[in-house]
């Protein structure tokens, strides 16, 4: 979900800016293919359970250092497949409708 924090690190010997660490195959799917279509490299990590009840989690990163999801979401610069301005809502995989703005929040 959005963080104002723009965290860096590497993701099999790549520089990357972090979108997402820890996630779930979902969200990480989720991502991966919004982002992409928006023009970005995506480089996705798989994280050992660290006990054996626990599920696999992600870490989800673009190759575009100065990338932070916030800036993009709140400046309204994402896109969804279809073409629609990305919203925190649907960022966030509340909703599919991306008429809800941010100002809206209840």
């Amino acid at each position: 979900m959005l963080a104002g924090k723009h965290q860096f690190g590497d993701i099999d010997g790549t520089r990357v800016t972090f979108v997402e660490k820890g996630t779930t195959e979902e969200r990480m799917k989720f991502l991966k293919e919004l982002l992409e279509h928006n023009g970005f490299e995506v480089l996705v990590k798989e994280k050992p359970p660290r006990k054996e009840e626990d599920p696999i989690t992600y870490d989800v990163g673009v190759t575009d250092m100065i990338f932070n999801p916030t800036i993009w979401v709140y400046e309204r610069k994402l896109k969804t497949p279809d073409g629609r301005i990305v919203t925190q809502q649907y960022w966030d995989m509340e909703t599919e409708d991306t008429s809800p703005q941010y100002w809206e929040n209840k």
